[in-house]
């Protein structure tokens, strides 16, 4: 595998893009279970870990990015085979325990299904939403459990992607209902996950039963998934107050989470967390898009995707580190590999705009 060339002249985020796209191909397939290792090297996947199931939705996710980058059928290909090895991993079902983990899977097969037409996945999808419908129930007042067997703690992973999901499939299907869902997920969202002074978005409540709201856990993650319900709202309304509400968290999570010098992100670790800046990276590319006040988000996706270009990355192994400025220690995480390819996608797709 050849390194991508650097030119004073132009920087090629594509080609950033694809490199680390087959890096995480060649470090993390497993062909024997047609999905991503959880680690690299193999020996450090131990047989009964924790299976980290969202984890592969993303995996989904990022082949998108690539088909959408590219148009390389190849990208299609492995599309289908990691969607049929996940469902056969995962018990022959999409379905799961987690509904966050099942909301994770259905956006990236709804994407899947956008870009290739294909009616198994929107299938897939509806099967999904039926089930992740469930979480819904009057607990706190309503929103979305994160997991069935534990129906009180609501918190914004589970409610916020719920929004993206019912927003998108009101798009695409036209179904009133869809809509209202995405509604009333988002407000409930709003009213009691989101600081009302500065758009500042908490993970979730209850988690220990005692309905306090963990206001010690600040996620990247909670900041993009909230803005994201936030700019398919405003899409698909024409509500600009979607749209100031998306501005108003990104500026809330600039100001509390990237360091004020030089606007990078912090290492939020390993394990679920490792996924959690890419996450957002996604959305803020989502609203540079739709928004003409977006420049100070631009310039936070490049600053942190120069970073982890010139610092970050081990270009020999093809790894990055939680840190996006620091080169990655041994053994390194799939989830890891994930925010930092999301972030070169990132800002490949940026350049392109």
């Amino acid at each position: 595998m050849t390194q991508p060339k650097e030119t004073l002249e132009m920087i090629n985020w594509k080609e950033r893009a694809e490199w680390f796209q087959q890096c995480i191909e060649r470090n993390y397939y497993n062909a024997e279970t047609g999905i991503m290792n959880q680690w690299y090297p193999r020996a450090y996947n131990v047989e009964g870990e924790n299976f980290y199931y969202w984890w592969q939705a993303h995996v989904i996710d990022i082949l998108v990015d690539g088909y959408e980058r590219s148009g390389d059928p190849a990208y299609s290909l492995r599309i289908k085979e990691l969607t049929q090895s996940l469902q056969v991993y995962n018990g022959g079902t999409f379905l799961h325990n987690y509904y966050d983990d099942m909301e994770w899977t259905a956006l990236a097969l709804l994407r899947a299904h956008r870009v290739s037409g294909d009616e198994a996945y929107l299938s897939a999808v509806l099967d999904l939403w039926a089930d992740i419908k469930t979480a819904w129930n009057d607990k706190l007042g309503g929103g979305m459990a994160w997991k069935k067997d534990q129906l009180d703690y609501k918190n914004t992973p589970a409610n916020a992607p719920a929004a993206i999901l019912a927003a998108r499939l009101y798009e695409l299907c036209h179904k009133q209902e869809d809509l209202e869902w995405a509604l009333r997920i988002y407000e409930w969202n709003q009213m009691n996950l989101v600081d009302p002074a500065t758009g500042f978005v908490w993970d979730g409540m209850n988690r220990l039963g005692d309905g306090q709201i963990d206001f010690d856990w600040e996620f990247t993650y909670c900041q993009g998934v909230f803005l994201g319900a936030g700019l398919e709202l405003y899409k698909n309304t024409g509500d600009a107050r979607y749209l100031e509400d998306a501005n108003r968290t990104a500026e809330a999570c600039i100001e509390r989470l990237c360091n004020k010098d030089t606007l990078m992100l912090p290492d939020e670790g390993i394990d679920d967390t490792g996924l959690f800046k890419g996450i957002l990276i996604r959305y803020f590319v989502q609203i540079c898009r739709e928004s003409p006040e977006a420049a100070r988000i631009h310039e936070v996706i490049m600053a942190n995707a120069n970073r982890l270009w010139e610092v970050g990355l081990d270009k020999q192994l093809g790894l990055c580190s939680p840190s996006w400025e620091v080169k990655p220690e041994l053994p390194v995480q799939l989830s890891v590999q994930l925010s930092g390819l999301m972030l070169l996608e990132g800002a490949a797709a940026l350049m392109e705009a």
